[in-house]
């Protein structure tokens, strides 16, 4: 197994699979889902440097570029809204301060995870050790800029 186990709390009763809205979850329907995520938004120091690194990560593209420099990213002939979210640099001249609250995990789709590992540090990124105990089925890696990301074992089909 890569990574953390994760329980899904399962809701019995309809009072139960209420949201905080009040609006009824709907069972196993998507009928009942009130938001998903559109963007993950980086603060950067170099917007630039780091879109071309996650494009190389994950096989994206450039989508758009605001006026105040920001940069998306995301897969080839995506945009806002699309079905996977885009990646967002944004410019910040302040350093990132300590080990992140979110970190984003990735999969081969191509080859095996030594493999894959060896691309990315190819590419820019560095091993960190966050207290890892060396048993672990992954390796913790962070970009150019020192944002964590996690690399786990199995290796998931491509998404396009």
């Amino acid at each position: 197994m890569d990574g953390p186990v994760r329980r899904a709390t399962v809701l019995s009763s309809p009072e139960e699979s209420k949201n905080p809205s009040g609006v009824e979850a709907g069972g196993n329907s998507i009928l009942g889902m009130a938001a998903r995520i559109t963007e993950l938004v980086f603060d950067s120091r170099d917007p630039e440097r780091l879109a071309r690194f996650w494009c190389d990560v994950l096989g994206y593209v450039e989508l758009d570029r605001g006026e105040e420099g920001d940069i998306e990213i995301g897969p080839p002939g995506s945009s806002f809204g699309g079905p996977h979210p885009t990646l967002v640099f944004v410019p910040n001249d302040e350093p990132k301060q300590g080990k992140l609250r979110l970190h984003i995990d990735i999969n081969a789709t191509d080859r095996d995870q030594d493999a894959e590992l060896e691309r990315l540090l190819s590419i820019g990124a560095v091993q960190v050790d966050i207290g890892q105990t060396g048993e672990e089925s992954w390796y913790v890696l962070a970009d150019p800029e020192g944002n964590e990301f996690c690399l786990l074992r199995r290796r998931v089909d491509p998404i396009f």
